[in-house]
């Protein structure tokens, strides 16, 4: 995967850096200090530099035997393509072995690239949501009963 530098430390984040790098991927508007919170909770954490530069990046909430959740996980555009999200989310799985589940929720249209990795899709999920019209209407949520 070319001369990228891998990390799982927090302390050598700019939180600036990943925000900005969570709207270039495009994931959406994350702010540094939600982030710092979000990362800083996190059990287990990845991130990619190619350089200097902030080019990937995800963690694990996790409660260390039942139950871990891969969440933000993002790669830059121009760095797409080269094996750096598969890295990342293969990097985090082996980190959070050991959990009876290990459970990622992904954007409309990713399943196909979360399944060759490993994961199945649930059918019994549910979730409450903050803007639940907005996630209903991104394909997120569905109102319909399986």
């Amino acid at each position: 995967m070319g001369d990228y530098s891998w990390g799982q430390r927090i302390d050598t984040v700019d939180f600036d850096e990943l925000s900005l790098l969570y709207r270039i991927a495009p994931l959406g508007n994350k702010p540094p200090g939600e982030l710092a919170t979000v990362f800083g909770n996190s059990m287990f954490l990845c991130f990619v530099r190619d350089g200097e530069t902030l080019v990937g990046a995800g963690r694990v909430l996790a409660d260390g035997v039942d139950c871990a959740y891969i969440a933000d996980v993002a790669v830059h555009p121009d760095h797409q393509g080269r094996g750096l999200g598969s890295g990342i989310i293969r990097r985090l799985v082996d980190l959070a072995r050991g959990h009876k589940k290990i459970i990622l929720y992904a954007k409309p249209g990713a399943e196909a690239f979360y399944g060759e990795l490993g994961f199945l899709r649930m059918n019994t999920a549910m979730a409450i949501w903050n803007d639940p019209d907005r996630a209903v209407g991104s394909g997120l949520l569905s109102r319909e009963p399986r």
